[in-house]
């Protein structure tokens, strides 16, 4: 697959964002917070991602170890993006595919990672 600009907004409609990515990597988590969420995840550079509107309704939420930061709609309470720094020291956006609009998430084949180990 390749990339693409999809746009992704929360429920309420509140918080709109477009990302560019492929969808052929996504991935399902199996730590605490994505096992409970069911979040398919894509990766994305920070210059691939941009907040169109809603920032003042976004709320933070982070566990663990600090690093990854959960950006959760004050309204509606749904989690679409999160933002942190890779690995590599790159800044990261992570999407949940399920909120972006025009795909089918049965298509997709998501890799599984074992979150809950870390």
């Amino acid at each position: 697959m390749s990339e693409q600009t999809y746009h992704g907004s929360y429920h309420c409609g509140a918080v709109a964002y477009e990302a560019t990515l492929a969808l052929d990597q996504v991935v399902t988590c199996n730590c605490s917070i994505c096992r409970r969420q069911g979040t398919i995840l894509g990766f994305v550079p920070a210059e691939n991602f941009t907040l169109l509107k809603g920032a003042e309704n976004l709320t933070d939420y982070q566990f663990g170890s600090h690093n990854i930061h959960h950006e959760f709609c004050k309204t509606c309470g749904v989690k679409s993006f999160g933002r942190g720094v890779g690995p590599d020291g790159v800044e990261m956006r992570t999407i949940n595919v399920r909120c972006l609009d025009g795909v089918d998430i049965d298509s997709l084949t998501p890799q599984k990672f074992d979150g809950a180990r870390l």
